[in-house]
């Protein structure tokens, strides 16, 4: 399908118009549910590490072990892809996620808590490995506006799980019961997903049934470099869910609630990025100056973090990330897009980024655990996020536009 063909091309009548709102509004839901179930373990992960006996490494399993499944599983999207086609497999995904969630009612045990936190990551890697290819083939006109609107999805379920997650844990006098709850995210989404069928037109798009017989383009140093990329900043986003909370009470001598909240208003800020800086670049097809220029915000961000988390200079550590990680975002998500000929190449791409990148980027939480119990504060660990960050940009200037699609 090429852009002219493309259904983001035919909305001249009040029907066209409505049909692409639909299907954009039910892209947003999707993702909304995509980072929930594990943006809610961050703001009770004392309450989880007590309960369970578990060091601050172990607990960073329950923020590792999704990451890496997210990796592992990415290429059955694919696979599922092919077998159900672009919707189907979206669908797939989500019911995935949803009985991952929903399962951690059913106890505080650790094995079962890891294994629903695998059964989410799947789930997501599913989902969220064929979203570009759902904005190449129905967003071609405004890649990287639609990818800031989902990106915005994911930010906004991280941001209220992150927010309400521990009062609910209050309500409920159960943190299993308060982690599974956010099941009827996905329940919604589902919903929506399947009533924009029609709306969303992608039963048509046969390319990306058979995305599987080329294969991930492990010979393009493209892809190569938009994996690199893709696996820092994922890393530095789950370091974020897992991590940020906790350092806001182990090291700021902040409460549970109070940290939660906290990382909400950073997640908010991030949200409202996540829209505006795709917006204000455009869609122009080289982003590296404000792919660099959001990694150095962030890494800033982190370097505060990391030397005053206990002063109001916290504050302005939040404004950055916020800022910085949350235009960085979808600017990286819009790279396989930009990078693709056509949805396929676009599925193939992401899932070489996600299968690769996530892999790595589980590294990330657990690396944190390990030295905040090495050092007994995180200090240590967010300078080494800031360095990390701000070597993100050799890659990022590397990617010359000239040079999509090799």
């Amino acid at each position: 399908m090429t852009d002219a063909e493309s259904p983001s091309r035919t909305t001249g009548t009040p029907g066209d118009r409505a049909a692409l709102g639909l299907a954009a509004v039910a892209l947003f839901v999707a993702a909304v549910n995509l980072r929930p179930a594990i943006a809610a373990v961050s703001p009770l992960v004392d309450t989880i590490r007590a309960d369970l006996g578990l060091s601050a490494t172990g607990a960073s399993l329950l923020t590792t072990v999704p990451t890496l499944a997210m990796g592992l599983c990415a290429p059955l999207a694919a696979v599922v892809a092919r077998r159900f086609g672009l919707h189907g497999g979206v669908t797939v995904g989500l019911v995935v996620v949803g009985i991952g969630t929903l399962a951690r009612v059913l106890g505080n045990a650790t094995w079962l808590q890891l294994l629903c936190a695998f059964g989410v990551g799947a789930g997501i890697a599913i989902t969220q490995t064929l979203l570009p290819a759902v904005v190449k083939s129905r967003f071609s006109a405004r890649p990287g506006l639609v990818t800031g609107l989902y990106t915005a999805g994911l930010g906004l379920g991280g941001a209220v799980a992150a927010g309400a997650t521990a009062p609910l844990s209050e309500a409920f006098g159960s943190w299993p019961v308060a982690l599974g709850s956010w099941a009827v995210l996905a329940v919604a989404g589902i919903a929506l997903w399947s009533a924009a069928k029609g709306s969303l037109n992608l039963g048509g798009d046969v390319g990306v049934r058979r995305f599987t017989a080329v294969g991930l383009p492990w010979r393009s140093s493209t892809a190569w470099l938009v994996t690199a990329v893709s696996a820092g900043n994922s890393a530095l986003y789950y370091c974020e869910l897992a991590w940020i909370a906790p350092l806001l009470t182990n090291d700021g001598g902040r409460t549970e609630a109070t940290a939660g909240v906290l990382l909400t208003v950073m997640i908010s800020i991030q949200v409202v990025a996540m829209i505006v800086v795709p917006a204000l670049l455009g869609e122009r097809r080289d982003q590296r100056a404000g792919l660099a220029v959001t990694a150095l915000l962030t890494a800033a961000g982190f370097l505060g973090f990391a030397l005053a988390p206990d002063s109001p200079v916290v504050w302005l550590s939040i404004v950055l990330i916020g800022i910085g990680h949350g235009g960085l975002f979808p600017l990286v998500l819009t790279l396989p897009v930009t990078a693709a000929r056509d949805a396929a190449e676009a599925g193939r791409i992401s899932g070489m980024a996600f299968f690769v990148g996530y892999g790595c980027a589980a590294a990330g939480p657990l690396v944190v655990g390990l030295l905040r119990d090495a050092t007994g504060d995180f200090e240590l660990a967010f300078v080494l996020l800031a360095v990390v960050t701000a070597v993100l940009v050799l890659p990022i200037l590397a990617l010359s536009p000239h040079k999509l699609p090799d």
